[in-house]
């Protein structure tokens, strides 16, 4: 049997396909490129916003067109998408042959091998369900150097837009041996860079052992020798400690990188959205953060248009933007989700006022972002070596400022052949937008 695998969707999604993945392996599947040759297709979908529902239908409906034209005698749905509308989809769509739930795709195999049986499966577990923490991962990331640490499932903070809790439970800390487990096992199939992520770090073990744990988590994977650096992804503001900030400056392996989801930074806005933090509080957190790490690079999403947004809650946005120099930013209009409190809220917003209050924030971003990057000119930095682009004939890579997929790169040419994965460093020539552009910098040079 050959399987045909599609992951949408985040980091976290990615992680569970990747489990997924080699659970199917291990049962002796061939995991193939081609989907017109699969008996297996399975879309691990995504169900957050609008546009990543709509993404997830079309693929299912893409996938299910090789039942006709393919070899495929089993479909399967997984994710989010699957875990919100897994009635809608078996009744709607008779092509989908099982629907998995977010807490149940430990159970792939079994719900693959009825379905070959000519079964139809809905396989949901309790929501609040931990599944059994699977170590063996069949690596999808491109570049197998790094890789995405899951250390959590869920979230409990309960923001008024999100419908995160519903689709995957409370927060719930995976325990420590286990996630060194896997990040060992990482390390020995090659990976450098461990990106840590959840949908909050920043409450690590506080369900499990009644305090935040993510320090001590970090500096055990810093004691993994074959990994270089450690990154940390989606820290809310609010849960950003001293003992956190101290173990990330004295720590040469983690990333002086953080991604605060700050959403926007008016007052009002804030409270509505069920956010902890007022903009004065931001504003201290962030100054605190500089104080640890001057160098730190920080990303943050805001949200645009959220209900009751008026022209002048926009430009304060605009301002704090400008102000406080974030040096990576993305942006996202608002999503009514049903089942979130702000689907009810009266004062929605037009879609095109929303798009273009998103256009007006990436355009001032792009202004503090292009600025900093001119100041990089001249400068030494270390980077680990993506890939090669042979059309270009230029490297790629990134430095420590830049996380895969959501930041930019750094383009070098160089004669001879330098694995992926590699630390070297870099002296930047110039800047372009996003990205930078450098020469190979050695150990007596002086810059």
């Amino acid at each position: 049997m050959r399987l045909f695998f599609v992951s949408l969707g985040c980091d976290k999604n990615l992680v569970d396909s990747e489990k997924m993945l080699a659970l199917l392996s291990a049962r002796g599947i061939e995991i193939t490129d081609d989907p017109s040759q699969a008996e297996i297709i399975i879309v691990n979908t995504c169900g957050f916003i609008g546009d990543a529902k709509e993404e997830s239908i079309e693929t299912i409906l893409e996938m299910a067109e090789y039942k006709k034209t393919g070899k495929c005698l089993s479909l399967i749905a997984s994710g989010c998408l699957a875990q919100r509308y897994a009635d809608d989809i078996l009744e709607e769509m008779e092509e989908v042959d099982a629907v998995v739930g977010t807490t149940a795709y430990d159970q792939i195999v079994r719900v693959v091998d009825e379905t070959l049986e000519k079964h139809r499966v809905k396989r949901m577990q309790e929501l609040n369900y931990l599944p059994e923490h699977l170590t063996d991962r069949l690596g999808t990331t491109v570049g197998s150097h790094y890789s995405y640490l899951k250390i959590a499932e869920g979230c409990s903070k309960r923001c008024t837009y999100c419908i995160i809790p519903h689709l995957r439970g409370n927060y719930r800390s995976v325990p420590m041996e286990e996630i060194l487990e896997e990040a060992r096992k990482l390390a020995d199939r090659g990976v450098k860079e461990l990106i840590v992520i959840a949908q909050e770090t920043t409450v690590y073990g506080l369900d499990l052992y009644g305090q935040k744990k993510l320090p001590e988590l970090l500096t055990k994977l810093c004691e993994i020798p074959d990994i270089q650096w450690v990154r940390i992804m989606y820290c809310y503001p609010e849960e950003i400690t001293d003992d956190l900030l101290e173990t990330m400056a004295k720590e040469p392996k983690i990333c002086h990188y953080l991604d605060l989801p700050i959403q926007h930074c008016n007052d009002e806005l804030l409270c509505k959205m069920g956010r902890k933090t007022t903009k004065a509080d931001l504003l201290d957190i962030i100054g605190r953060i500089r104080s640890y790490m001057p160098d730190v690079a920080l990303r943050t999403t805001l949200i645009s248009g959220f209900p009751g947004e008026t022209e002048e809650m926009h430009q304060e946005c605009l301002e704090f933007v400008r102000e406080v120099s974030l040096d990576r930013l993305g942006v996202f209009p608002y999503s009514p989700e049903e089942g979130t409190p702000a689907f009810a809220y009266e004062d929605q917003l037009e879609e095109e006022q929303k798009r273009q209050y998103a256009d007006e924030i990436m355009e001032a971003s792009q202004y503090v972002i292009f600025e900093k990057n001119d100041q990089m000119i001249g400068k030494k930095i270390q980077v680990i070596v993506d890939g090669y682009l042979p059309e270009e004939g230029v490297y790629v890579g990134r430095s420590y400022r830049d996380a895969p997929e959501v930041d930019g790169c750094v383009f070098f040419e160089y004669d001879g052949e330098i694995v992926s994965g590699t630390l070297l460093w870099l002296k930047i020539t110039d800047a372009q937008g996003y990205d930078l552009i450098g020469v190979v910098a050695y150990e007596e040079d002086d810059y």
